[in-house]
């Protein structure tokens, strides 16, 4: 998922290089996630929409539930929790 916030960006506060958000936009998941239904602008297309003001906390607790991020940065006030490394490789 792409996760913004920035003055053009469904967030709060907005405008860009806040020093923290809490709420930001999220946009185009791999797959439906139940957590952030709420704040879909088109409900019937899940992984084809924009989510908008959708609590900082919240987009937290996507990541940690899906092992954490991969790559990328995340927004001031989401907490940018990173997959762990497999200590073998």
């Amino acid at each position: 998922m792409s996760v913004q916030a920035h003055d053009g960006a469904y967030c709060e506060p907005r405008v860009s290089d806040a020093e923290k958000y809490t709420a930001v936009e999220v946009g185009f998941p791999t797959q439906e996630e139940p957590l952030i239904m709420e704040w879909a602008e088109s409900p019937d297309d899940p992984t084809n929409t924009v989510y908008g003001w959708v609590p900082a906390d919240v987009v937290t607790n996507v990541i940690v539930k899906h092992g954490g991020m991969v790559e990328g940065d995340v927004p001031a006030g989401v907490i940018p929790v990173r997959v762990k490394k497999n200590e073998t490789s």
